[in-house]
């Protein structure tokens, strides 16, 4: 949509902000209906201060948008008894949109926690009609979208159908995913991870209530089907915290004030560590001191050159005032805790941003090696088969120089005269015994191994070879 005013990244940047946001709103307005205005504000701020959230919040993540849809259907389903109406035209829209974000198997969560919804309902036939109709809503929303495809595409259509039905059936060991998630979120979901078990304990007596039992209910079905469906990875982890916050919120104001005190302590004491720190590395990058550390860092980024930002060291040091003021003037209460956690983290985050971005960037981007790639090749190769490439190299050597790979395995039939080998190959054969020349190889500054580094090997015309060898 903003393709006429910005390029790609700085729109799908300014998307994954506006997705960050509008989950922020969904599940502060989930909050409010379940367990009231005075105790919703620490939804937010535990859903901002996990760190799972805050380490894929800035990505260009399409599960990002589903989080968002997450957050949606679970505020339109704690307005079903309420405001019926509304509450199943958000839950339609959610679940519709979020499946054009991210595809059917992100989505089926929901629907055991809207079953749960209607079963517990006071109106119990009426909220099953109007859930009938969302559901109906949804298919509408998405299957509009499916027939612009059908009409324009049938064969993407297809490989998306295809696709849908392999991911539901992809993870051979549902078990094991779920044990994984699980051993994930004390630190992925922190703090509400805590606090969410605190309020279990504090409100022990109150099981059954509907603000303790519907977000008890939507984290064991999220866990269940996301280690079913999707896999123990990191941004599908994203959908176990709307439920996982909203179960922690009571725990926040139940909090004995001796434990609230010691988070808010930890909070405040280890972030303004770890700004410190961040100043102090900053100053090694660009001023050389401390020395031990100034050598450490062109260690581990050969031949960076680090150039003083004015733009940068104010906003970090606007920052770093901001919260020095807010752990000096902030009132005691029982936000103040998750308040400075999510503030800190904010920090944290802001300062890396700012002072070691381009330090980070100089031995983390793929830009280099594209272009060096590129003129290793010619202008239009036939075919490039591709081996051991992480999807992060095969997606920047396509966004940086259009360099498109195909997979070695799906690409026997073909006669690709061109093979990319990330590292050795996995089965310990060399291409050059296969039939093929070395003609390139590269890597990122700090990659000095033939292991971490980038081989390009051409068909050698003398002999026959097939790159799915």
């Amino acid at each position: 949509m903003l393709s006429w005013l910005l390029p790609l990244h700085e729109a799908t940047r300014l998307a994954s902000g506006v997705f960050t946001l509008l989950a922020l709103g969904f599940i502060f307005l989930a909050a409010c209906e379940l367990h009231g205005r005075e105790q919703a504000p620490a939804a937010p701020l535990l859903l901002a201060g996990s760190i799972g959230f805050l380490f894929h919040a800035h990505e260009a993540q399409p599960m990002l948008a589903t989080l968002t849809a997450h957050t949606a259907a679970y505020w339109g389903l704690t307005q079903l008894d309420r405001r019926p109406l509304r509450g199943a035209s958000w839950f339609g829209s959610a679940l519709g949109l979020g499946f054009l974000a991210n595809g059917l198997a992100a989505m089926l969560p929901l629907l055991p926690v809207a079953a749960f919804v209607v079963w517990r309902s006071d109106h119990r036939q009426r909220s099953a009609l109007l859930l009938l109709g969302s559901l109906l809503f949804a298919c509408a929303l998405a299957g509009g979208w499916l027939a612009a495809l059908f009409a324009t595409s049938p064969e993407y259509l297809a490989a998306f159908s295809q696709g849908e039905l392999t991911q539901l059936g992809a993870n051979g060991q549902p078990l094991l995913a779920v044990q994984r998630l699980l051993l994930m979120l004390p630190w992925y979901a922190w703090p509400a991870s805590p606090l969410a078990c605190w309020a279990l304990w504090a409100k022990r007596r109150q099981w059954a209530t509907t603000p303790l039992a519907l977000p008890m209910f939507a984290f064991v079905v999220s866990l269940l089907m996301v280690g079913i469906a999707i896999g123990a990875r990191s941004a599908p982890a994203l959908l176990l915290l709307p439920p996982l916050v909203l179960l922690a919120v009571p725990g926040v104001a139940s909090l004995r004030r001796g434990a609230a005190n010691a988070f808010d302590w930890f909070g405040m004491i280890t972030f303004s560590l770890l700004a410190l720190l961040a100043w102090i590395g900053w100053c090694a990058i660009i001023f050389g001191w401390p020395e031990r550390l100034a050598r450490q860092a062109v260690r581990l980024e050969p031949g960076f050159v680090g150039h003083f930002s004015l733009l940068g060291a104010s906003v970090a040091l606007l920052g770093t005032l901001v919260w020095c003021w807010l752990i000096v003037t902030s009132p005691r209460s029982p936000m103040r805790g998750i308040m400075h956690w999510m503030a800190g983290l904010t920090l944290f985050w802001l300062l890396i941003v700012m002072l070691w971005m381009p330090w980070i960037d100089y031995g983390k981007t793929y830009r280099q090696v594209s272009a060096s790639l590129t003129k290793a090749l010619p202008e239009k190769p036939n075919c490039i088969a591709g081996a051991n490439l992480a999807d992060s190299i095969i997606a920047s050597l396509d966004y940086f120089d259009g360099i498109r790979t195909i997979s070695a395995t799906s690409a026997t039939g073909r006669k690709c005269d061109w093979l990319l080998i990330h590292g050795s190959p996995r089965d310990g054969s060399s291409p050059a015994a296969s039939g093929w020349r070395k003609v390139w190889d590269g890597g990122r500054p700090a990659e000095r191994r033939d292991a971490d580094r980038l081989h390009l090997y051409r068909r050698d015309v003398k002999r026959g070879s097939s790159p799915g060898r």
